[in-house]
């Protein structure tokens, strides 16, 4: 009953209805769900007590006089008003006079005494009556005038919508569905439950709708099973050879102009066709476009059209569209797809522009084949560029490497020589992981090179790749000196702002982020193909706000980049890590799990490419381990150290931050702490002043007030309030000033950093304890606690021992954190670097403290839960 809540709330009132006739049509398509609703209103009226009849009418049944009703009345007599006395009686023998439902299904088939029967029932006041009809069928008129003069309520009964069916498809499956495959599934059946139902149990037999990582996806094309196409092919009807031509024809070509269909099969036909709402017709300005009137029609003509019939069909269509002389890249697609399987010559510069407009697509097994057919055509080095775009997004590394080869022996200009040496690259850099071969074939092409504009364009490259790297200042100087010439290609300028994002966010230059971005996003612009990059620009964009601590800012930059590359390849899936970052930045730890959890995924057979693996685990691990969970939080950190990307080192300070975290979750603060500073040097050492603040404003959350000073300093250097924020926290507890503390945790919720906010609030209560200034230290933890809350129940060190203060040394509650976790001493020793005599000493003395021994016991008064 997904998404059928408000229905069933009107048939109830209907069945309630005080005085006359109470009951329903309920009225929809075929396989909206009619016949399900009428049997659940019917289950529940017995469970209720009342006297249930179910009748089903049909073709067959429909010649005889009560048919439908046949088993459940006697039919005996000439006389049709007796007949129909002794037929009410008959359905009402047995109810003791009590209430008898009714239930009638698809009523547009009931013969003429069996709908007069029914017209009878629904005037009996001891009946209640459901009646299922189908839209667009003739209905006998005792039926019609049931709604048509009130005595019963028309509820028209929709298709489920995209969210409905998405909320349909969790309940089946029992585990979240991603967005893509629901979108997908909800066009492809138009909301048809019993499509749905279908459709879902061919594809997960078929094993191409699978959970992945608790996340159901659907990948590969569809394949229609036998029950779902006689389901389809019985909605069609049947259909005579001039229109089973224009459903064809539409099948292989849609949508088409109604005049071309007319052209190319008969005006009669189409419009039958379209009385019989198998086509639909649709005005585009001046045009009339025609298209079937179900996707499932066209997979299932598609599925049984002979492969010559089709081959001529397709050669015919794509004639028809060239003699029309559109050539708008959208026309040159469908003619190029059209002529791949048709009976027409090869037209290597038509499959070279139509693969090159699939690359923009970002449809990539489209472009790979096309781009595969203009090659063997003679397309050239344009024609293999685009195979090598298709294979890198398909992430199929090893063809990748042949591949580049032939484009490299087919690079004649200097031109077509840096197209090359770019492709290759960006290859080796981020799909192969082999940063320095990248580097070494960036410095041969550099040597090799002397067209200044060429060089320029190969600084662009070098721009991007020491940004990764972690060497900032290099990758600044490198954009800005590619960007400072006007006539950059549009690919170039793009891959030089990425490169200048990230050493900005890395440098803390904040305040350039937002107009370095934007220009990229302009060069982007430029060129269709260049959209997919409009991710990495907002991904460092949104990483430099979360740096900078400028974290509405970064909601707002993530959401739009979502809304702007919805039609990119895997835009759902990196769109969801780049939104991750934010979400869990503002300590919206639910949200940013969930979007993370469907963009690993989505990810499932990328690989790694581009690093987004790595990414996506980086701040998933993270989350889990500020959300408690322990478990997932080291089973994903073991899968983060074996997806380290060699060409993402700028990241290394949140490498080491994530792996704090989940040591702080086991309770271990000392070794989060180490790790925390280990953090905050390589960002020092590597010229990234931006993450040394996060990594030492994380070791003030996590209790030590001790990096003040620096912080302070680097406020004066790092753009953004996180800075001075951060100083301002670290000032405070050095000094155990509970009121600083709780200043700090206001300032922070009002940047958006609730989480940090907490941890505040709850150093601001152990503060006030320490003083003695009880109801303080209560408001304080009740802040805390607060700001968790909205936090979906986050945990960190601070907020622990606010929720559960216990009179243990900061020594003692970590030993005893740790053995609650199920560690055992020698573990907890050798991450202590102390002796297990020294574990056991202080579990002995918590123990006394605590008045118990028992480890069980300590890890009920420790855990918050």
């Amino acid at each position: 009953m997904t998404g059928r809540v408000e229905e069933l709330r009107a048939i109830d009132r209907a069945a309630r209805r005080p005085g006359g006739p109470k009951g329903v049509i309920l009225a929809g398509a075929p396989g909206v769900g009619k016949t399900r609703l009428a049997q659940e209103v019917l289950a529940k009226a017995a469970e209720q007590g009342a006297a249930t009849r179910w009748v089903v009418a049909t073709a067959s049944a429909r010649g005889l006089p009560l048919g439908a009703f046949a088993g459940l009345v006697a039919t005996a007599g000439d006389d049709p008003g007796q007949v129909l006395r002794h037929a009410v009686d008959s359905l009402l023998a047995g109810a003791g006079g009590g209430e008898v439902l009714v239930a009638v299904d698809d009523a547009h088939l009931l013969d003429e005494l069996s709908a007069l029967l029914v017209h009878q029932l629904a005037l009996h006041q001891a009946v209640t009556l459901v009646v299922t009809i189908r839209t667009g069928e003739p209905v006998a008129d005792a039926v019609s005038a049931l709604w048509k003069d009130g005595y019963l309520t028309r509820l028209d009964i929709p298709p489920l919508s995209e969210p409905e069916t998405g909320a349909l498809l969790t309940a089946v499956l029992g585990a979240p569905v991603d967005r893509a495959t629901v979108a997908r599934m909800s066009a492809l059946t138009r909301g048809n439950a019993l499509f749905l139902r279908h459709l879902v149990g061919g594809e997960l037999e078929a094993g191409r709708l699978r959970a992945v990582g608790g996340v159901w996806r659907w990948s590969g094309e569809v394949t229609v099973t036998p029950k779902l196409a006689d389901l389809v092919e019985a909605r069609m009807g049947r259909l005579s050879r001039r229109v089973r031509d224009v459903v064809d024809v539409l099948a292989l070509g849609e949508p088409l102009d109604a005049g071309l269909l007319t052209q190319l099969t008969a005006a009669a036909a189409v419009e039958e066709a379209e009385v019989r709402g198998l086509v639909s017709v649709e005005r585009d300005g001046r045009e009339l476009r025609t298209r079937l009137a179900h996707p499932l029609y066209g997979e299932v003509r598609r599925a049984g059209i002979g492969t010559l019939r089709a081959r001529r069909l397709r050669g015919q269509i794509a004639t028809a569209l060239a003699q029309t002389g559109a050539d708008s890249p959208d026309d040159l697609l469908r003619r190029a797809v059209l002529s791949l399987d048709s009976d027409l010559e090869p037209d290597p510069a038509l499959f070279t522009a139509a693969a090159g407009y699939a690359v923009q697509l970002f449809d990539l097994r489209l472009a790979e084949r096309i781009g595969r057919a203009a090659v063997a055509a003679g397309g050239g080095f344009q024609a293999q560029m685009t195979v090598v775009a298709a294979l890198s997004g398909l992430c199929r590394y090893a063809e990748v490497e042949a591949e580049l080869t032939a484009l490299t022996a087919l690079a004649g200009t200097d031109a077509e020589q840096v197209r090359a040496t770019v492709a290759q690259v960006h290859h080796l850099m981020w799909l192969a992981e082999r940063p320095a071969e990248a580097a070494a074939v960036l410095d041969t092409a550099e040597d090799r090179v002397r067209d200044d504009v060429a060089r320029l364009q190969l600084v662009a490259v070098r721009a991007y790749l020491e940004a990764g790297l972690g060497h900032p200042a290099r990758a600044a100087q490198a954009a800005a000196t590619a960007l400072a010439w006007p006539g950059l290609p549009a690919e170039s300028a793009t891959l030089a702002s990425c490169g200048l994002v990230a050493a900005l966010a890395a440098l803390g230059r904040v305040d350039e982020l937002g107009p370095a971005a934007a220009d990229g996003r302009a060069a982007a612009d430029r060129s269709p193909e260049l959209t997919f990059l409009r991710v990495p620009l907002a991904g460092w964009q949104v990483h430099g706000l979360r740096l900078a601590g400028c974290l509405h800012e970064a909601l707002a930059v993530a959401l739009e980049c979502q809304e702007t590359t919805r039609d990119v390849a895997l835009a759902v899936e990196l769109t969801n890590i780049v939104l991750a970052e934010a979400e869990l930045s503002r300590g919206q730890v639910a949200t940013a799990l969930r979007l993370l959890r469907e963009a690993r995924a989505g990810l499932e057979g990328a690989g790694n490419a581009g690093g987004f693996l790595y990414l996506c685990l980086l701040t998933m691990t993270r989350g889990l381990a500020v959300s408690g969970d322990l478990v997932a939080a080291r089973r994903s950190l073991a899968e983060l150290r074996e997806r380290q990307h060699p060409a993402l080192l700028v990241l290394r300070p949140e490498m080491l931050l994530t792996r704090a975290w989940v040591a702080a979750a086991e309770g271990a603060v000392s070794e989060a702490l180490a790790l925390v500073h280990e953090a905050a040097e390589v960002a020092a050492a590597q010229g990234q002043p931006a993450h040394e603040v996060l990594a030492l404003h994380t070791a003030v959350c996590l209790g030590d007030g001790s990096v003040a000073d620096r912080l302070a300093d680097l406020a004066t250097r790092v753009g953004g309030p996180r800075a001075s924020a951060a100083a301002a926290q670290a000032a405070a507890l050095a000094v155990d000033d509970g009121d600083g503390l709780l200043a700090s945790s206001a300032h922070l919720e009002q940047l958006g950093d609730l989480l940090a906010a907490a941890d505040s609030a709850a150093q601001a209560a152990a503060a006030y304890t320490r003083h003695h200034r009880t109801s303080l230290a209560k408001s304080a933890a009740a802040r805390a606690h607060r700001l968790a809350h909205l936090c979906g129940g986050a945990r960190t060190p601070a907020l622990a021992a606010a929720a559960r203060p216990l009179p243990l040394t900061p020594r003692e509650r970590e030993i005893v954190t740790m053995a609650a976790h199920g560690l055992p001493n020698r573990e907890i020793a050798d991450r202590l670097v102390v002796s297990v005599r020294t574990v056991e000493g202080h579990l002995y003395r918590a123990g006394a403290k605590l008045g118990t021994s028992s480890r069980a016991e300590l890890a009920t008064l420790i855990h918050d839960d």
